[in-house]
């Protein structure tokens, strides 16, 4: 349903720091209309031309923070996510992206909001792979998305 949503069409982007391209960003959003507690948040299935980007270098933006790992993002309890709040997912790769279009897979890795499954507990101390549907809440299938890099950078 949110699909369309998740990823703004244009925030595809090189990150630059101290001059050096470390890697790309994108802008995201939560799929989940109610939002959801950022510890329930477990991180993203991510291929980019058909390079797997696996949740250890991706990094999260979100609240006016500054880019922290899904591990740290853990034990973030208090702290939410809102529907209509942009976030900005960070993926390290030294060089970043050519320029021109890319294809990129994705599913967002979300643990239910609500309810309790018998996977829950187990979810919390070991996130489940992304990518295979378990704990996806809203996006339980990977979406394709063609996206062209922006030439704008931002140090």
């Amino acid at each position: 349903m949110f699909d369309n949503y998740l990823i703004r069409s244009d925030s595809l982007r090189n990150d630059v720091v101290d001059g050096e391209v470390v890697g790309f960003s994108l802008a995201v959003r939560i799929a989940n209309y109610r939002g959801v507690f950022l510890s329930l948040h477990t991180g993203y299935y991510l291929t980019v031309d058909g390079v797997d980007y696996p949740r250890e270098v991706q990094t999260f933006e979100v609240n006016g923070k500054p880019p922290r790992s899904f591990d740290e993002i853990k034990g973030c309890v208090w702290e939410h996510w809102d529907y209509d709040d942009e976030a900005i997912l960070h993926v390290a790769r030294p060089g970043g992206l050519a320029p021109g279009a890319h294809e990129i897979r994705f599913q967002q890795c979300v643990i239910a909001a609500y309810g309790y499954l018998p996977t829950d507990e187990e979810w919390v101390k070991a996130p489940p792979k992304t990518g295979t549907g378990a704990g996806s809440d809203k996006t339980p299938q990977v979406i394709t998305y063609h996206l062209e890099l922006n030439d704008s950078v931002e140090a």
